[in-house]
């Protein structure tokens, strides 16, 4: 049901105004029916025990007593988790492409991978400190970002926010969020309800900030290769 209107929409304009040749048709029909069964057998992986992997490590490794193990495999889950992002494998293609190579995939990837680590680090931060609460991260970090917008290129501005978008997808959505609700469940002061969500957001947000200050690095580096060109 979730691809009909996308299937709906090609057929029309396909009559209309596409006009694609036949092997075209069969191509896109090929990608759709592939999309259709990734999708099945990724709700079928959630439901038969994908989450529960996430909660059963969350609570297992919260009962340790130093804190430091969860927090440290809670920023690797962060930093591995958005590798396997499918809408993020798309953005940074398109990245690369759409920029000729300027802004490399890889230089992309890396920095959007520390971002959510440090958003699912914090979290687990969040959920373990009883006087820290969520809005002590997202609003100082939102108010970051929109200064920060004001001062790097226009171009890392649209991808920091589009990169915000896609890292909370459907692989962070189900393991991270199971992880952190396996930690508040194992922490006496939390709350599963008031404190194991919200992960979610703080992965929205960090990779803002971190695309930016990759923004302002490329920005810097410009400036200097210019003041070396002047130079000569």
């Amino acid at each position: 049901l979730a691809l009909f209107p996308i299937i709906l929409i090609f057929a029309v304009f396909q009559k209309i105004s596409f006009r694609l040749s036949h092997k075209a048709v069969r191509k896109i029909a090929s990608g759709i029916i592939f999309a259709f069964v990734g999708l099945v057998l990724f709700l079928v992986g959630v439901n038969g025990g994908f989450m529960e992997v996430g909660s059963i490590i969350g609570r297992d490794l919260t009962l340790i007593e130093n804190k430091i193990y969860v927090i440290s495999v809670g920023f690797i889950l962060g930093l591995v988790t958005v590798l396997a992002e499918p809408a993020v494998y798309v953005l940074t293609h398109q990245i690369e492409n759409v920029t000729s190579g300027y802004v490399r995939r890889s230089l992309v990837m890396g920095t959007l991978s520390i971002g959510v680590g440090s958003a699912v680090a914090l979290a687990v931060i969040n959920i373990l400190s009883p006087r820290i609460d969520l809005w002590h991260f997202l609003l100082p970090g939102y108010i970051i970002s929109i200064v920060m917008s004001y001062y790097v290129p226009r171009l890392f501005i649209g991808i920091a926010f589009d990169s915000g978008g896609v890292a909370s997808g459907p692989m962070t959505a189900t393991f991270v969020l199971a992880f952190a609700h396996g930690v508040a469940d194992a922490v006496e002061t939390a709350s599963i309800l008031s404190d194991g969500f919200g992960v979610i957001a703080m992965v929205a947000m960090t990779p803002i900030i971190a695309l930016q200050l990759l923004g302002a690095v490329f920005q810097m580096k410009s400036k200097k290769e210019g003041l070396k060109s002047d130079g000569k």
